[in-house]
């Protein structure tokens, strides 16, 4: 049994590092059913640490899946007012974001995804405006708790109760969330935006990808941009970690300039689906080809979803030796698989990745070659010999990876 006492710590890092709520703040807690005595704990760190309201909205992905079964495309596809009202609502108080992610990896197995996938582009353009009004604007936060049914496919073959102790295990351990978390938090933060520095001094102007498992790529950036990583701040300077575990440097490439193949080397769950061994070979900057092993038809609905989806969103920095990978764990999760090793992620870019990004507009921010999209999935590219070179606007070469290694 996990230590109480640990799952506390673990709240607590969420809410002071995750959120960082501003006194008298709202939070909008986004949780499913797996563990509700740790969502109840998270929601009292929360009101200790100032919050006047945490409004939990509870999903349980079954009940989802009913609703694909047994809706009408018409039905799922239309929005309620109380759903915009509650949008609304998010958009003009600013509520911190918390997502605790429990998501069974096979859970929506079985539905039309052509019917989903559907409905899901003909809400959007009534979602996209509140997104917008909120971009940068308050913080948001990503965990992970364990789900039975996520517990069972990491840990096959184990008891439940079993399964879902090592990974409750290995979440806290890769949150670094042992020992003291809070100050494990600082040194970790301190590390990533020193290496940040390091590489927004070359202002490179491309990046190369090569490894033997037949990635060989180049991606162009933003004259602009810059390399982040784990603690942002938003809008008002606020300081947050929008996901734990976070061990990547990240930027968002330029819309329109990428070229070459891209081959993942995990499996990627994507809305319940999961597609293995796949590749995307991309011109001038779009996906033009994809191929998968198990999964085809997602991987095509994917990069459909919208104009923007077969275009890159971030291209993120991180050694083959990262503490995700080392627990030698395959965790059909995005959150903590992309923390694994480098990673790409099609579809929405960020505008904080621009380089004083709050003068822009969010127009002007995508004319600058941030990418805009309904999606935003990232993939895992990182391999044990990835070599990754920049390449500066005087046509320097700078060794980033070799090896899957950093070269500083």
């Amino acid at each position: 049994m996990i230590d109480p006492k640990r799952l506390e710590a673990y709240a607590d890092l969420i809410v002071k590092k995750g959120l960082n709520l501003d006194a008298g703040q709202s939070v909008f807690l986004i949780a499913g059913l797996d563990q509700p005595e740790f969502v109840r704990m998270t929601v009292e760190k929360c009101y200790q640490a100032g919050a006047s309201k945490v409004v939990v909205n509870w999903l349980d992905m079954p009940l989802e899946k009913l609703a694909h079964i047994y809706q009408s495309e018409e039905t799922l596809s239309s929005i309620e007012d109380w759903e915009l009202e509650r949008w609304k609502w998010r958009a003009e108080k600013l509520p911190a974001l918390l997502w605790l992610d429990s998501d069974d990896p096979d859970g929506m197995n079985g539905i039309d995804q052509g019917k989903r996938a559907r409905a899901q582009m003909a809400r959007f353009p009534k979602i996209k405006p509140f997104r917008d009004a909120m971009e940068n604007k308050h913080q948001w936060c990503i965990a992970g708790v364990p789900g039975k049914a996520w517990a069972r496919k990491v840990f096959p073959g184990m008891p439940d109760d079993v399964a879902e102790e090592k990974l409750w295990d290995a979440i806290l351990q890769t949150a670094r969330a042992n020992g003291d978390p809070l100050k494990n938090w600082d040194e970790h933060n301190a590390t990533i935006h020193r290496r940040c520095e390091i590489l927004n001094k070359y202002q490179f102007a491309s990046l190369e990808y090569k490894s033997s498992n037949g990635t060989d790529f180049r991606v162009g950036l933003i004259p602009q941009g810059i390399f982040a990583g784990a603690q942002e701040n938003d809008l008002s300077g606020r300081a947050f970690n929008p996901n734990i575990p976070s061990e990547e440097i990240f930027t968002s490439p330029k819309r329109g300039e990428a070229e070459g193949t891209l081959v993942s080397t995990k499996p990627l769950s994507w809305q319940g689906t999961l597609i293995e061994n796949f590749s995307i070979r991309f011109e001038n900057g779009k996906a033009v080809e994809v191929h998968a092993e198990k999964g085809q038809d997602a991987l095509e609905r994917m990069i459909a979803m919208d104009e923007g989806a077969p275009y890159l969103g971030e291209c993120a920095l991180i050694a083959w030796d990262s503490p995700i990978n080392n627990t030698g764990l395959l965790f059909y999760s995005t959150l903590y698989d992309e923390n694994a090793s480098c990673h790409m992620a099609l579809g929405r870019g960020f505008g904080n990745c621009l380089k004083d990004y709050e003068k822009y507009s969010l127009e002007e921010q995508h004319d600058l070659g941030i990418n805009d999209s309904m999606i935003h999935v990232d993939f895992m590219i990182g391999a044990e010999d990835l070599d990754i070179t920049g390449i500066t606007p005087a046509g320097e070469r700078i060794a980033i990876f070799r090896k899957g290694a950093w070269c500083f």
